[in-house]
């Protein structure tokens, strides 16, 4: 272009439209200045555009545009500006340091705003601001709302450059916090109030203050403690009565107030509130006793304090002080008798007392009163009496008191008591008793006893001779004497016993009766007691047909014994004494049977023939040697044997061996001789007794023809019990040709032996010693010629012992009892034979089974109860065994049927007139009159003599009580039934009990005892000694036998 053109410019368009005139343009240089100045902070942009033209001046077609951007810069000319000339706010008391109180906005129109600082003053305020406006908490702890309620402070925004602010006012209102409690002033109060006054009074107001405001300022009050007898009120706090108050029962009460405001979470504050409760005088004075008691002697002295009186009253002060004084005395005496100590209530004698025979007792009434207004007043009595003084000995009712007691009394059991009187007041009732005894003593009430550990014994000692002495006073005393003489009266606490004797006695074999018995041994029992209790009766049970004691104890053969038969017996022996309850004391004797000569001796055979040749015939030959026996023993079994008369000159007879031996040469003789003699068989008896034979003895010149035996005796033997057939041994006979036989045949006892064709002797049966030792059997022998000739052969057969088993005679047995048969009730008597002799037959007999409910007697076979209680309405099996010495046994079945169809009301008890061992005999007759009497059938339990009732007197006769049952048809009959048929039908059952026993006899019915634990108790112990004795028997009885064997 050319420098040399003109331009010409211009505005076209100014954006924003509104700051068109701030511009201006000039036309030729188009320079561009502000005509106008801006306010940025008005403008909406700071930048303006400006659109401009240029054109040619010569060539207005020729323009060119262009666009300016003015920007108008920032120049700090505005302050400031806070968004509120003053703030208000509201805080929480305690906030925290940090806490956003409220947030202060600051603005600047400059460009960029306000970049100054903010500050709040003055500086103490607890605020602090940040840069971006917001105040915050900067020191808790004078955020207190209680000191403080509202904090005032500026808040100022300051601009650097050039300096402008603005400042703005804050009011900070600080919300209550509940950070107080309650607080009472004072904590602790104490108010008084009398006991009379009622529910509703007003005590005390008490107040609490609360620093915080509202809810957390506002208090209620409460009460603990007082037991109910206070309240408060809830707002006011006025503490008023509840109830009535007693000073007596509670004199003070500890309260606790209650102060709790009504913030969330509430706190509390307490105070003590001490309620002392006065006293009014509402009580009377109280005597510890209603009535007082002393005792004074007669010689009492004045002034003496007697007895100290005390009442109190349970109120306090004043109202509790205590006068006393006597109000009345009865009887009354002038001058007075007593006084009072008003203080003290000490109670003196004022005088001398009158006699004590004039005045025994005194009553005084006497009154305590109190201080108090109104005066109260209270009452009591006291009674004096007055005591005689101790001038008069004690005094027994007997100088000598005699005494029986029976010596079964209890220990600690009370024998008498002896009477003390005295004559001073009081009499012995003070009293007590010196005694010296290891047996007695006597207590203060003067009840003399046995000591209880000390048993009496009347065996011991059967008197007693005791000192007592009376003292009235426990020291000091004046004293009596009295004398006791204590008799032991007898119980029936001893068995009998039996005297010491042999183990076995003897008697003499012999035709013995009642009239005409024979003495073996008195075996008198003894027993310590004395009266009916030591009166001992001694009997063999079961009675024995050969036996029988006499009074005396004298034991005596009434049957005839032969040793030959029998040699021993065994016998149970009982002694029984007459007490009640009775005693018994049981043993077994042994009666060997000695010899008496009352057999004569037995030869061999009947005759004696014997042959002999002449040729053989040398003297000191053995010609025929006799044998004979004697059934007796000892030395009246010994034979010597003789010839009646002179004899024969050429025979001799040894007198002890029985052998004929030929003394002469036969030489002289020239033909057949017999030479007849009569042989004597006599024992050493007295006086002796003999047996003749005749003996023929023939010298043969030659042998005759005809049959004989080789010897003329021959001697077998065989043990008995051997079977049929046995062979006893051989005789022979020769025919003395060969043309001849010869046959054997018994002449006797061919029941029993046998003899066989070559001369063999046999059994027919076995043979038993007992019934016969020795056999003589004639043996004939017979040839056959014509006519045959024959000869007799003696032979004798001598039966050995062997040891047999005994036998029972049956092998079961069926019997019954009642439940309630008392021990040693008889069950059955279980026999067995042994027909060995001697020791050999002795049995014994034992239970296998079942020992806890029977019992044998080991020598009788008697079966007895023990105890069958438990075994009613059942069955027993009892197996009963036998043994004789050498072991060898049987055994035997008792079937035993225990009724318990009765019971002990259905016993009934008669008592007879008759001694218990003869009642025994006749037991079984006896049931037979009651059961026709009565028309039942009637099983008597137990039998035993009964006792001295009320009397220790010798009774002049002896009485049996006997108990049965009585059945009809297998039913029991009541035993009142019983009874009553009985005393109907007593004269008919006396005739016939008269039958009975061959003479009169009484009857009595006994009356049931209702109670008889006692005699329940003490048959137990009876049984239980009973027992323990036949123990020691049957011990005693095995010891023996062993030793024997």
């Amino acid at each position: 272009m050319n420098p040399k053109q003109t331009l010409g410019h211009g505005f076209c368009l100014v954006l924003p439209k509104e700051y068109e005139e701030h511009f201006n343009i000039h036309t030729n240089s188009g320079v561009i200045s502000v005509e106008t100045s801006f306010d940025r902070e008005l403008m909406s942009s700071n930048i303006v555009n400006i659109s401009i033209k240029a054109a040619q001046t010569d060539d207005a077609g020729k323009t060119a545009d262009a666009v300016v951007q003015v920007t108008v810069e920032d120049v700090n000319d505005s302050p400031p500006v806070l968004d509120q000339d003053s703030y208000s706010a509201t805080l929480l008391e305690n906030s925290p340091n940090n806490s956003i109180v409220f947030k202060a906005t600051v603005t600047d129109a400059d460009e960029g705003g306000f970049v100054g600082t903010l500050k709040i003053s003055p500086e103490s305020t607890p605020f602090t601001i940040d840069d971006d406006g917001t105040v915050r908490v900067k020191n808790s702890a004078a955020l207190d709302r209680e000191t403080n309620a509202t904090i005032t402070f500026k808040i100022e925004a300051i601009d650097t450059d050039p300096a402008r602010n603005d400042v703005a006012t804050v009011l900070v209102t600080l919300e209550d916090e509940n950070d107080n409690s309650p607080v009472f002033n004072p904590t602790s109060m104490e108010e008084a109030v009398s006991e009379d006054k009622e529910a509703g009074f007003s005590v005390t107001t008490v107040s609490a203050t609360d620093r915080d405001s509202g809810a957390n300022g506002e208090i209620r009050y409460s009460l603990t403690g007082g037991e109910g007898r206070f309240a408060v009120h809830p707002e006011s706090g006025l503490v008023t009565l509840a109830a009535g108050l007693d000073r007596e029962v509670k004199a003070e009460y500890q309260l606790q107030v209650v102060a709790e405001d009504q913030g969330c979470p509430a706190n509390t504050a307490t105070a003590s509130l001490l309620i002392n409760v006065t006293d009014v005088n509402d009580n009377a004075p109280e005597f510890l006793q209603a009535v007082y008691q002393v005792l004074v002697p007669e010689n009492q002295s004045i002034d003496t304090s007697l007895l100290t009186l005390s009442a109190k009253d349970l109120d306090e002060g004043v109202n509790a002080e205590v006068s006393y004084k006597i109000i009345d005395q009865s009887p009354s005496l002038a001058p007075p008798v007593f006084k009072l100590n008003a203080t003290s209530g000490a109670l003196q004698l004022a005088r001398p007392l009158p006699d004590y025979s004039e005045v025994k007792e005194y009553t005084l009434e006497v009154q305590a009163s109190d201080g108090g207004t109104p005066t109260l007043v209270g009452k009591t009595s006291v009674v004096v009496k007055v005591t005689d003084v101790n001038n008069n000995p004690p005094e027994f009712d007997k100088g000598s008191y005699d005494v029986n007691v029976t010596e079964n009394l209890a220990s600690g059991g009370s024998i008498l008591t002896v009477k003390v009187t005295d004559k001073d007041e009081g009499g012995f009732c003070h009293g007590h008793f010196l005694f010296t005894s290891d047996t007695f003593y006597v207590n203060n009430q003067g009840v003399v006893s046995l000591k209880k550990d000390v048993t009496l014994d009347r065996e011991t000692k059967d008197s007693y001779t005791l000192q007592v002495v009376a003292v009235d006073q426990p020291s000091g005393g004046l004293s009596a004497t009295a004398v006791i003489n204590i008799s032991i009266l007898d119980y029936n606490d001893n068995a009998p016993q039996f005297p010491t004797i042999p183990e076995q006695f003897e008697v003499k074999e012999g035709n013995y009766s009642e009239e005409t018995p024979a003495e073996i041994i008195n075996m008198k029992p003894t027993d310590p007691d004395i009266g009916p209790n030591g009166e001992v009766t001694i009997a063999i049970f079961p009675p024995h047909p050969l036996f029988r004691f006499r009074e005396d104890g004298m034991l005596m053969a009434i049957g005839s014994l032969d040793r030959e038969s029998r040699d021993t017996y065994e016998l149970v022996v009982t002694a029984s004494d007459n007490g009640n309850p009775q005693r018994q004391n049981i043993t077994t004797v042994r009666v060997n049977i000695t010899d008496i000569n009352d057999n004569k001796p037995e030869f061999s055979s009947s005759s004696y023939i014997h042959h002999i040749l002449l040729k053989d015939a040398l003297p000191g030959t053995v010609v025929l040697t006799l044998e004979a026996t004697d059934k007796d023993s000892g030395s009246n079994s010994l034979i010597t044997f003789s010839f009646l008369k002179e004899g024969s000159p050429y025979l001799s007879l040894d007198n002890t061996s029985g052998a004929i031996t030929l003394t002469h040469n036969v030489a002289n003789v020239t033909e057949d001789t017999v030479l007849q003699l009569t042989a004597v068989a006599q024992d050493h008896g007295e006086p002796p007794l003999n047996t003749t034979v005749p003996v023929a003895i023939i010298l043969t010149v030659t042998i005759p023809e005809g049959v004989g035996f080789l010897s003329s005796f021959y001697n077998f033997s065989v043990s008995e019990n051997e079977p049929n057939g046995t062979i006893l041994g051989e005789v022979q006979a020769s025919s003395g040709s060969d043309l001849f036989s010869v046959s054997y045949s018994l002449r006797n006892h061919n029941d029993l032996f046998s003899v066989d064709a070559n001369g063999t002797i046999h059994t027919r049966v076995p043979l038993d010693k007992e019934l016969k030792e020795w056999y003589i059997l004639e043996v004939k022998a017979e040839d056959t010629r014509t006519p045959p000739t024959s000869a007799v052969a003696i032979a004798t057969v001598w039966v050995r012992n062997v040891n047999e088993p005994p036998q029972f005679h049956t092998n079961q047995s069926h019997v019954s009892v009642f439940s309630i048969a008392p021990y040693k009730t008889p069950v059955i008597i279980v026999t067995a034979t042994d027909p060995d002799v001697g020791d050999s037959g002795r049995l014994n007999y034992s239970i296998v089974n079942n020992t806890q409910h029977f019992e044998v007697e080991p020598s009788s076979g008697l079966v007895r109860v023990v105890s069958v209680v438990d075994l009613a309405g059942s069955n027993a099996t009892l197996k009963v065994k036998v043994s004789d010495p050498s072991g060898l046994e049987a055994t035997t079945t008792v079937e035993v049927a225990v009724s318990g169809a009765a019971s002990k009301t259905d016993v009934v008890v008669i008592s007879i007139e008759m001694a218990a061992n003869i009642f025994n005999v006749k037991i079984r007759e006896v049931e037979s009159a009651l059961s026709s009497v009565l028309g039942w059938t009637i099983h008597i339990l137990d039998v035993q003599s009964e006792g001295a009732v009320g009397s220790r007197s010798l009774r002049a006769t002896s009485r049996t009580l006997v108990s049965f049952v009585s059945l009809d048809k297998d039913q029991v009959v009541p035993s009142q039934h019983v009874i009553e048929q009985l005393k109907n039908q007593l004269s008919a059952l006396q005739w016939k009990l008269n039958e009975v026993f061959g003479e009169d006899v009484d009857i009595q019915v006994v009356d049931p005892i209702q109670d008889c634990g006692d005699q329940i108790l003490f048959i137990a112990v009876v049984v239980m000694l009973i027992l323990c004795v036949l123990l020691l028997i049957v011990a005693v009885v095995l010891l023996i036998c062993l030793f024997r064997k």
